[in-house]
């Protein structure tokens, strides 16, 4: 039998017995419910906060680790970009010069990807945008990589090709020294012989004597072999190849045909007068492309220093053209 409790009543100033309160112990039963569900949400919160399950442990590992990795795997691609982009500048500015290929442009070799669906695919994980970043950079190296390993095979061919190069570019005098009277006119704004007027001479008039002898400036495939009474009068044109062409006015006589291959040195005709020419002279061209081009750059091979020097002069003087 349950011992019965008192309290001291300080009004009847006498002991009463404490009598059960079935609400006030539900209630204080409800609280200390409450209390406990609260502490245990609680702990349950902490220990997720601080204290991992070894499974989420493993994983925020390897997290992490992937994480550094990209870091470094970024730091590399970045380096290699330098690497590339110092590759690229020599490239067109010293390899494709020597052997006289078009640079490439900065489009075409950091040409992106086009589409916005390319990485749909990397979507919907909780490293997407890591992920994403890393394989739009991959995939831009890449692409430059073969657009440079394209380049550098182009520039292998060429070099294979250089000793045929050298020996077709246009690079001896088309009338021997010893058979020049002078060089009458050269590249650029000359005052022309019949209308008087300052206009584009496109090309080097050799002062000689009638029936001199003419030679081809470099290897090459004769183009043109024409007679005409007017413009370049009787002119032939060869074609060096590697865009190079080469044209001689004003001949009295040729000594090829269309289609006959020539070597530098080859005789092709005679100097004359015909066309618009006002005196005996050769007139000679050189083009790369569509671009004509200044003649007095292309007499290494047989001039002396001091001999080039005074052509360059000589050239230079704004006078009168031959035709």
């Amino acid at each position: 039998m349950a011992k019965a409790k008192f309290y001291y009543d300080s009004d009847t100033l006498s002991y009463q017995p404490i009598e059960k309160n079935t609400k006030r112990i539900l209630r204080n039963s409800v609280l200390y419910l409450l209390a406990v569900i609260f502490t245990g949400l609680l702990g349950f919160v902490v220990f997720s906060l601080f204290l991992k399950s070894p499974s989420e442990i493993e994983t925020l590992r390897e997290l992490n680790n992937l994480k550094f990795n990209y870091h470094l795997l970024s730091k590399r691609m970045e380096e290699s970009n330098a690497i590339l982009a110092e590759l690229q500048q020599r490239d067109n500015g010293v390899y494709r010069v020597i052997f006289e290929a078009e640079p490439i442009s900065k489009e075409e070799r950091n040409a992106g990807f086009g589409g916005v669906n390319r990485y749909k695919s990397l979507n919907g994980f909780k490293n997407s945008d890591l992920v994403k970043e890393a394989t739009k950079k991959m995939d831009v190296l890449a692409k430059r990589l073969v657009v440079q390993s394209k380049s550098l095979d182009e520039i292998v061919k060429l070099a294979k090709n250089k000793s045929e190069m050298l020996a077709s570019i246009p690079a001896i005098q088309p009338v021997a020294n010893k058979d020049l009277k002078r060089m009458a006119s050269g590249y650029g704004m000359r005052i022309h012989p019949i209308y008087k007027t300052r206009r584009m001479h496109w090309g080097m008039d050799f002062s000689a004597p009638q029936g001199s002898k003419i030679y081809a400036t470099g290897n090459g495939v004769i183009k043109t072999v024409k007679k005409s009474r007017k413009g370049f009068g009787n002119h032939v044109v060869i074609n060096h190849g590697f865009g190079y062409e080469t044209l001689y006015a004003h001949m009295n006589k040729f000594f090829v045909r269309r289609g006959q291959k020539v070597k530098r040195g080859d005789l092709i005709g005679l100097v004359g007068s015909t066309g618009s020419s006002t005196a005996p002279h050769l007139h000679y061209e050189v083009k790369k492309g569509n671009k004509k081009l200044n003649p007095v750059y292309f007499y290494h091979n047989d001039l002396t220093p001091e001999e080039y020097e005074t052509m360059l002069i000589l050239s230079s003087q704004e006078n009168q053209s031959l035709d």
